[in-house]
C-alpha cells in the first residue's frame, strides 16, 4: 500500500498523486501543467491502461486536463467526480481538446511556410476527451462509495469551485486499513456563490494544497462590489473598456454576480445601462451548470435570491458571444463597455483579442481577477512589462493595469491552517503539495514548528508506504529540460497505447477460466500471425 507524488510537488499545477492498494493503481487527479514549470515530473509508475480508477477533486484543468491523455493511451477504467464536476468536464475536456487541435492545426500551417518550424500533434483529439467523459461515474457529497474491494471514497465540499471537493480515501490491504484525505483546493471564505470549505475529522494521512500558504488576504471581506463600481466609473469616464481576462469556470460567474449587484443598485454613476460581454463559449455554458446546479451548491446568500425567483447571474445588458463573428464586433462597438473573457492567464483563447485592441489605450483598464502562475502573459502584465507580442506583433502596455485585491478562490494561509486544525487529531503525515517552490517548504515548516504538524514537501517521485509510515524513496528535486510534448495522436503513439492496453487486460486475466484463458491467447497469437 503506497502513496507516490507525481505533479504538484513544489509546483502550483500539474496536479497528480498515484496510490496502489488492494491490488488496484488509482491516481487522484492528472491534471495539465501551466505557466513554468520548475522541476521535472516523475512518468506514472504503471502504464495508462493499467489505471484502474480517477478520482476527481475538482474540473480546473490543472487537476483535470490530462485525463484525455491518458485514455488515449489506453485507460478504460473509472472516473469518479461530484455531480456537478461531472458536468463541469463535460465541457471543459472537450474545450481542451477543441485547443489541442486548433493549435496543432495552426502550427502545421506555419511549419509549411517556415523550415524552422515543426509540424505538431496535438497533445490529445476530441474522440479521447469524449471517451473520457464517458469513463465519468457522478457522486453526490457525503455519501460513502465503495469503489470495489478494500477501496472506499468520500467527496465533501471544499468551496473551490462548483463541484470542487477534497476527498477522503479509505484503503484495506491485509486486513488494515489507513484513510488519506486529498484536500484538492480548498476554497476561499466568503465568497459569492459557493459554500465554505467543509472540514474533515479524520486521517492517518493527509496531501495538502499550499498555493497561498505564505499570505493572507486580509483580515476583513474585501468590499468587491465597491471596488468594481469604482474601476468601472473611472474607467468609463475615461471612454475606455474594462477588460477582465477570467477563467471560464468559477470566476466569471462570481463576476457576474457582482456585475448584477452594481446594476441593480445603480452604482456606476453616469453609465448605469453599460453593457456586458462574456466572451467565452466554455464561460457561457458553464453558466448554465452553474444554475442547475445551485441546490446542491450555492451559499445562502445567492439562494436567498434563487428562493425569490431571481437568477444571481444574470442581468439586464449582459450580451453572450458564441461565434467568432460576435467575439470581433465587439471591439467595433465604441461604448464603454466590460468585456470578459478567458483564459484567465491570457495565455490562450479570446481575450489575447482583446488585449491586442485594448492594451495600447490608455483610457482602457485591464483588471485582473485570478491567480497568475509564473511564466504566463498575464503575471507578465501584473509585474509591470512594458511591451508584450501577440499574435507576432508587439503591442505597447499603456492601458490601466490593475487587480481586484483579495479576489481568489484559493484559501489564504489562515484559512488553510484552519483547515489543517480541523482534524480532531493529528494526522500522522501532512504532505504539503500544490505550492510555489519557496511556498511549499515556508508552510510545511510552519505547520510544523508553529502548530505541531508532522508534515513534508515531497518533490515528484517521493514514495510513501502507508502501512508502515516509512519513506520508501525520498526524491530529490530535478531542474526542468526542455522536452517534446508528449502527443498521444502519433499513429506509433496509438499503436503502444493499445499493446499497453492489451498487456494490462493479460494482466488482469489471472483468475479466469483456463478455457477463456486459452481462448484469448489464441486471439493474440492469431493477430500477431496476421501481422508479423
Amino acid at each position: 500500500m503506497k502513496l507516490v507524488f507525481v505533479g504538484a510537488d513544489h509546483e502550483v499545477t500539474g496536479s497528480c498523486h498515484y496510490l496502489e492498494a488492494a491490488g488496484k493503481h488509482i491516481l487522484v487527479d492528472y491534471g495539465m501543467e501551466q505557466g513554468a514549470n520548475v522541476f521535472e515530473n516523475v512518468p506514472l509508475p504503471v502504464s495508462e491502461a493499467e489505471i484502474d480508477y480517477v478520482f476527481l477533486t475538482h474540473a480546473h484543468v490543472d487537476h483535470s486536463g490530462l485525463l484525455p491523455l491518458l485514455y488515449a493511451r489506453g485507460f478504460r477504467g473509472q472516473v469518479y467526480a461530484t455531480d456537478a464536476t461531472a458536468d463541469l468536464c463535460s465541457i471543459m475536456l472537450r474545450d481542451c481538446a477543441h485547443i489541442q487541435m486548433m493549435e496543432a492545426e495552426w502550427k502545421g500551417r506555419k511549419a509549411k511556410r517556415s523550415a524552422s518550424v515543426e509540424a505538431a500533434e496535438p497533445l490529445y483529439k476530441m474522440e479521447d476527451a469524449e471517451g473520457v467523459i464517458r469513463r465519468i461515474v457522478p457522486c453526490r457529497y457525503g455519501r460513502e462509495i465503495q469503489v470495489c474491494d478494500g477501496v472506499r471514497i468520500r467527496f465533501t465540499d471544499i468551496g473551490h469551485l462548483l463541484g470542487s471537493a477534497s476527498i477522503e480515501v479509505w484503503l484495506t490491504e491485509d486486513g488494515r486499513t489507513k484513510k488519506l484525505v486529498f484536500s484538492g483546493d480548498i476554497g476561499n471564505k466568503h465568497q459569492p456563490l459557493l459554500r465554505d470549505p467543509a472540514l474533515t475529522e479524520e486521517a492517518d494521512y493527509v496531501v495538502m494544497e499550499s498555493t497561498y500558504g505564505n499570505r493572507l488576504h486580509g483580515a476583513q471581506r474585501p468590499d468587491y462590489v465597491g471596488e468594481l463600481a469604482r474601476i468601472l466609473k473611472e474607467t468609463f469616464d475615461r471612454g475606455g473598456n474594462v477588460v477582465i481576462p477570467s477563467f471560464a469556470v468559477g470566476r466569471t460567474q462570481e463576476m457576474l454576480y457582482f456585475l448584477r449587484k452594481i446594476k441593480v443598485d445603480r452604482l456606476v454613476e453616469g453609465h448605469e445601462n453599460f453593457p456586458v460581454y462574456v466572451d467565452s463559449p466554455l464561460a457561457v455554458e458553464a453558466t448554465g451548470i452553474f444554475q442547475e446546479n445551485r441546490w446542491e451548491c450555492f451559499d445562502e446568500e445567492a439562494m436567498e435570491l434563487v428562493r425569490e425567483g431571481i437568477n444571481p447571474i444574470a442581468f439586464a445588458g449582459l450580451k453572450l458571444a458564441i461565434t467568432s463573428e460576435e467575439s470581433k464586433e465587439i471591439n467595433f462597438n465604441e461604448t464603454p463597455k466590460v468585456i470578459i473573457s478567458a483564459s484567465g492567464m491570457c495565455e490562450a483563447g479570446r481575450i489575447r483579442h482583446h488585449l491586442k485592441h485594448n492594451l495600447w489605450r490608455p483610457e482602457c483598464t485591464i483588471l485582473f481577477v485570478g491567480y497568475q502562475a509564473v511564466g504566463t502573459l498575464g503575471r507578465s502584465l501584473i509585474e509591470g512589462v512594458d511591451e508584450v507580442k501577440l499574435f507576432g506583433e508587439p503591442i505597447q502596455v499603456r492601458a490601466h493595469i490593475l487587480q481586484l485585491a483579495g479576489m481568489s478562490g484559493h484559501a489564504d494561509k489562515e484559512g488553510l491552517i484552519q483547515w489543517v486544525s480541523g482534524f480532531r487529531e493529528k494526522p500522522k503525515k501532512v504532505f504539503v503539495v500544490h505550492g510555489e517552490d519557496s511556498v511549499c517548504t515556508e508552510f510545511a515548516e510552519c505547520l510544523k514548528l508553529e502548530y505541531g504538524q508532522r508534515t513534508y514537501a515531497p518533490y515528484s517521485g517521493t514514495e510513501f508506504d502507508l502501512l508502515s509510515g516509512k519513506f520508501l524513496y525520498e526524491a530529490e528535486p530535478v531542474p526542468v529540460k526542455k522536452k517534446a510534448r508528449p502527443a498521444a495522436s502519433g499513429v506509433y503513439a496509438r499503436l503502444l497505447a493499445a499493446a499497453q492496453r492489451l498487456l494490462a487486460l493479460v494482466q488482469k486475466s489471472d483468475g479466469m477460466a483456463n478455457k477463456d484463458m486459452a481462448k484469448f491467447a489464441d486471439q493474440i497469437n492469431s493477430v500477431c500471425d496476421k501481422w508479423q
